[in-house]
C-alpha cells in the first residue's frame, strides 16, 4: 500500500520532479509588494479618470435617443387615435387617453403595446398639449434629466417638434 502512495504522488507531480521539488517551488515564489500594487491600482485609477466620462456621456446621449423613439411612437399612436375618434385626446386627458377609453365614442384602443404609457427615460412622465399644441397639432417633450424647461447636454429638452 505504502508503494502504491508514492506511485500516486509522483504522477501528481507532472514533469518527474518530486511531490517536495514541487511544494519547494510553490513555497519559495514570492508575492507582490505593496509598491507594486499601488502601482498598478494608480495605473487602473488614471484608465478609469480618462475612458469613464467618455462612457457616461453616451449613456445621456442613448437616454436622448431613446426619448425621441419614444416620442415618435406616442405621435403615431396619437394619429391613429384620431383615425379612430375623430380628433387627438384634448391635453386634460393627456396620453392616458392612449391606453384608457375616457368614454369617448369609437375608441378603437389601446394604442400603445403595453396598455401603459411609459415614462421617460430618466422616470419622469411626458409632457402633454393639444388642440392645438404651440408647434402643431399637438405637442409631446421630455424635460430632460433635471426635469426643468431647457438645459444643456442631458438636460436638454427632448422635443416632438426636434425630432421631426
Amino acid at each position: 500500500m505504502h508503494g502504491n502512495h508514492r506511485v500516486t504522488v509522483r504522477r501528481l507531480a507532472g514533469t518527474g520532479q518530486s511531490l517536495r521539488s514541487s511544494l519547494r517551488a510553490i513555497g519559495s515564489s514570492r508575492g507582490f509588494s505593496l509598491i507594486e500594487l499601488l502601482v498598478v491600482i494608480i495605473i487602473l485609477g488614471l484608465l478609469a479618470g480618462l475612458v469613464g466620462p467618455r462612457l457616461f456621456s453616451r449613456v445621456g446621449q442613448s437616454k436622448q435617443a431613446a426619448a425621441r423613439a419614444q416620442i415618435e411612437l406616442f405621435s403615431a399612436a396619437l394619429d391613429q387615435y384620431r383615425l379612430d375618434v375623430g380628433s387627438y385626446p384634448p391635453s386634460g386627458a393627456g396620453l392616458e387617453a392612449l391606453v384608457s377609453n375616457q368614454n369617448v365614442p369609437n375608441w378603437n384602443g389601446p394604442y400603445l403595446k403595453k396598455n401603459v404609457v411609459p415614462a421617460d427615460p430618466w422616470g419622469k412622465p411626458y409632457q402633454y398639449k393639444c388642440c392645438p399644441g404651440d408647434h402643431g397639432d399637438f405637442d409631446i417633450w421630455s424635460l430632460g434629466a433635471d426635469g426643468a424647461p431647457g438645459g444643456d447636454g442631458e438636460n436638454t429638452d427632448v422635443t416632438l417638434w426636434s425630432v421631426k
